[in-house]
């Protein structure tokens, strides 16, 4: 009776003295194969040269910037509380926000189905399609802006058209107010909408879709229920881009808006050419680069992944 006691506890002490060795084993694997701090850091001499670059050519200047928003003329927050407190100075960041709001908006129902339509023709034919796209793009920013002009102005080509067809009786206004510059600003961001858009659209599985009809889906259901939540990473990242690009533009407002509809690049402009005011100026090109991470903050948050990633690893 005495040995049939002892043998099982015997046994239980030899599994749990294996136990501790097999866990003891897994620990120091774990040990040898996590790599040392030394090994993490091999070759990081090689990021001198490059770190060195970003120190001098945007580091610095960029403390510089924002030194001088507090430094001049006199050390303190007046230059941002000027910003937000004088009305012209509000109306301009109010301007600045609206434009950028709706050309991206314009830019996301404009390029949507653009992207959509070189995606579901034939392969020939959509890289003909994007090809152009990508065109309009390469050609030059002022060129492109001054086409505008001459399209919008009174004696231009549409508002000729629109006479000559009876819709209107008198040319419309288009040009130094917000409809020319949400016009022209709208065509020249189409093509950071289509890019990632058509990307995204592209790595979409049709058997997805096609399970969608099969399963009782109408078209439109499996529009706004399959399609469009696939296309949420290209929209995102293409509406996010339009809408800090936007916030910086300086050529096309200031060619095809007027003095009540500047912007605040014009405003930061403005304030270096004509009243050497640096301070201010710097303020507000400070606060642009806030708004700029901020933005990109948040997206990051709300979708990690980049558009064809995330797609590809549906």
């Amino acid at each position: 009776m005495k040995m049939t006691a002892t043998a099982p506890r015997q046994s239980s002490a030899t599994g749990s003295a294996i136990g501790a060795a097999g866990s003891a084993s897994v620990k120091a694997a774990a040990m040898t194969n996590s790599p040392t701090l030394a090994q993490r850091w091999r070759g990081s001499s090689n990021l001198i040269p490059a770190l060195l670059f970003l120190g001098l050519f945007f580091l610095a200047p960029l403390i510089g910037l924002l030194l001088r928003g507090v430094l001049e003329p006199v050390p303190g927050l007046g230059n941002y509380e000027q910003l937000f407190a004088n009305s012209a100075y509000a109306r301009v960041l109010l301007n600045t926000f609206s434009v950028a709001g709706l050309v991206t908006v314009f830019s996301l129902l404009l390029g949507f189905p653009l992207a959509w339509a070189i995606t579901l023709v034939p392969r020939g034919w959509g890289r003909w399609i994007l090809s152009i796209v990508l065109l309009s793009m390469w050609t030059s920013l002022l060129a492109r802006t001054y086409s505008w002009l001459v399209l919008l102005q009174a004696s231009g080509v549409i508002n000729k058209a629109l006479m000559a067809m009876g819709i209107i009786d008198q040319p419309l206004e288009m040009v130094h107010n917000l409809t020319g510059v949400v016009i022209g600003m709208s065509y020249i961001m189409i093509p950071f909408i289509v890019l990632p858009l058509q990307a995204t659209m592209q790595a979409i599985d049709p058997m997805i879709l096609q399970a969608g009809s099969i399963c009782g889906a109408s078209p439109w259901t499996n529009f706004f229920r399959v399609f469009l939540p696939l296309c949420r990473p290209g929209l995102f990242s293409g509406g996010l881009m339009v809408f800090v690009m936007s916030l910086g533009y300086y050529v096309t407002p200031a060619l095809l808006g007027g003095a009540q509809n500047m912007m605040l690049p014009e405003f930061i402009i403005q304030q270096v050419q004509s009243f050497l005011n640096w301070g201010l100026a710097s303020a507000g090109a400070a606060l642009l680069i806030v708004i700029t991470l901020v933005l990109f903050y948040f997206y990051l948050k709300l979708q990690p992944e980049s558009p064809v990633g995330a797609s590809n690893a549906r």
